[in-house]
């Protein structure tokens, strides 16, 4: 019994033993300990690593550069396996050798994707780098090399706040562009649109940016036929409306970009009446002479527009006046909403150009414009009434007060 225990406990020790120096092996990275001793870019990269997804799945430096890194002599570190450092044109299949192994990602995501790789080589950054083009965007360029992030922490560079700055690092340069022909104004464009300010100042991670119009691994500058089913992606009631409109097949005949020859496409601004014939920002004119039947009809409507615009805001202004004064206005309220729904939908109707239909909501929205004004006139009645009932109040309350004070005199003399 006692040689039965005495094994148990010998197994038992040699177990922990063997755990505690099989971690010690795995904990150990010469690459991090040589590293971090060193100085500048030579220590940049240990100093990051520790904050990489990679690193966080176990992953080490030795999983790309290759080498043994339980080994504390560089040379026998820097093994036969060793790569150093990576040219630029070897960087992708790199990182494909990894990203594009379904067996191998399976052990760290199972549902993560595996045609990064696939995808990349179509598009235009791939189609320079197979063309041997150093200049072309790579994996490093966009993700970054030691310090890679989850694509949903706000850290990361691919994270919708941070995905213009990332792309802007090469698409503002000019001398970059300037061999491709390439703008450099898309970011300066796109921080003054109305999707820019979604995303950066009311924090809407669904507003889009760069990778939601133009895609991401595989992406691509979109072309004329396509920019429309990238606008419909997220305003698909404007594009049923615009495909059923006499411009589309004008548009179509001509090969106009079908949202862009209005709304452009990076400085995308909110959308007004003032874009309509005779506006400050009068689009009608590029396609239509002044004095035609068109351009008239579209004239009208855009004065129809501010002035329903106007009510909207005049009401608005006018009941927050009367609810501070302390009367009712929840009826109001709603009525006016309900009036300002019928506004947007006939600003909406003008993708769609049916006339009957724009003139039904115009008039809906107007009838309730009108039950609106007749109850904001009842409420500042109301208030006149309860500031001519406070006056007499107080005017009799100060007459009685003075009476009082009258009387009381009168008996302190007879006194």
């Amino acid at each position: 019994m006692k040689e039965l225990f005495k094994k148990i406990i010998f197994l038992l020790s040699l177990s922990i033993f063997m755990a505690n120096f099989l971690h010690s092996q795995s904990a150990r990275n010469s690459c991090l300990s040589c590293h971090l001793e060193l100085e500048g870019s030579l220590a940049a990269p240990a100093q990051s690593f520790s904050r990489d997804i990679h690193a966080q799945f176990g992953l080490s430096c030795a999983s790309c550069h290759g080498g043994n890194p339980l080994k504390e002599e560089i040379e026998e570190a820097k093994d036969r396996s060793f790569k150093g450092r990576f040219s630029r044109q070897a960087i992708p299949e790199l990182c494909a050798s990894c990203h594009a192994d379904a067996n191998y990602m399976r052990n760290y995501n199972p549902s993560i994707r595996v045609d990064q790789f696939e995808l990349y080589l179509t598009s235009r950054h791939g189609q320079a780098y197979k063309k041997g083009d150093l200049k072309a965007a790579i994996c490093t360029d966009c993700h970054g090399v030691h310090q890679i992030q989850r694509a949903n922490m706000p850290q990361s560079s691919i994270f919708p706040w941070n995905l213009a700055a990332t792309c802007s690092r090469c698409h503002s340069d000019p001398d970059l562009m300037k061999p491709y022909g390439l703008a450099t104004s898309q970011e300066e464009d796109y921080r003054v649109s109305v999707h820019a300010q979604a995303l950066y100042e009311k924090k809407d991670l669904s507003a889009p940016t760069c990778n939601d119009c133009h895609g991401n691994h595989g992406a691509l500058p979109p072309g004329v036929s396509s920019i429309a089913n990238v606008c419909r992606q997220c305003h698909p009631s404007q594009a049923e409306l615009f495909t059923l409109s006499p411009h589309k097949k004008a548009f179509d005949e001509a090969r106009i970009s079908e949202c862009e020859i209005c709304h452009g496409n990076h400085r995308i601004t909110s959308p007004s009446a003032e874009m309509l014939a005779g506006g400050k920002q009068d689009l009608c004119l590029q396609c239509h002479a002044s004095d035609s039947t068109p351009y008239q009809k579209a004239f009208k409507l855009r004065e129809k527009f501010n002035s329903l615009q106007s009510h909207i805001e005049s009401l608005s202004s006018r009941l927050n006046q009367v609810a501070k004064k302390g009367v009712e206005t929840s009826e109001a309220r709603y009525e006016l909403q309900q009036a300002h729904s019928f506004f947007l939908e006939a600003r909406n109707l003008i993708h769609g150009l049916s006339f009957s239909e724009i003139e039904e909501k115009i008039k809906a929205s107007g009838d309730k414009l009108n039950l609106v004004d007749n109850l904001v006139l009842a409420a500042e009645k109301e208030i006149r009434y309860r500031k001519t009932g406070l006056v007499i109040a107080t005017t009799f309350l100060f007459l009685l007060a003075l009476a009082l004070l009258l009387k009381v005199r009168e008996r302190r003399n007879r006194v």
